[in-house]
């Protein structure tokens, strides 16, 4: 059975959203696993389910009579789950650039979703990209203030904290400007007049 491709793309949401809760599960049955510690795994627990209702409730709130942006709503999710499964497989300890590739790719989804969200608005394409660097870069930001808050500032990372933290900046902008670049791009030529 082949599932309309308005169908699969909810079957993925859906999927998506039972793997988060089913590896969040993970952390608090175990919550002793070595990959869990010194992780803030007790805030991802409480708020990662959260990234779930994100695109939900600003569709409600101010796209209503719009189709639901289920394609913004997986890639919202994505990171969330990419993150959480690297810690339940414990990748962040034994594979040194797993945080790397996180911020980068993370924030590339991050932004892409958003930048969904705003497509609506027809926004130009040069719009599109510094709107998309932007929330990238502000978005980074505020997740490694939550980041010092939630473990850092307690932990023994405190020493290296501040070479990681800008490590993580810079690939998290780079993330969004790859993926708000490759958006604009795409709404570019999907905007110039056919040729005849």
């Amino acid at each position: 059975m082949r599932l309309a491709p308005g169908r699969a793309i909810l079957t993925l949401d859906l999927a998506l959203k039972l793997a988060l809760v089913v590896l969040l599960l993970l952390a608090v049955v175990f919550p002793d696993w070595e990959q869990f510690e010194g992780k803030a795994i007790g805030t991802r627990i409480l708020t990662y389910p959260l990234s779930g209702l994100l695109v939900p409730a600003g569709w409600w709130l101010f796209f209503r009579g719009r189709p639901y942006p289920f394609a913004a709503d997986v890639v919202v999710i994505l990171p969330f789950v990419i993150d959480t499964a690297g810690n339940a497989a414990n990748l962040y300890n034994s594979i040194w650039w797993w945080d790397d590739a996180n911020h980068f790719v993370n924030w590339g989804l991050l932004t892409a979703a958003f930048l969904l969200v705003v497509r609506p608005l027809r926004l130009s394409w040069w719009n599109l990209l510094t709107l998309g660097i932007g929330f990238g870069a502000a978005t980074a930001i505020a997740w490694e203030v939550l980041e010092y808050f939630a473990f850092i500032r307690n932990s023994p990372e405190l020493e290296t904290a501040y070479t990681d933290t800008l490590g993580d900046l810079v690939l998290g902008l780079c993330g969004s400007t790859a993926a708000s670049g490759l958006m604009a791009v795409g709404y570019q030529h999907r905007e110039l007049p056919a040729r005849s």
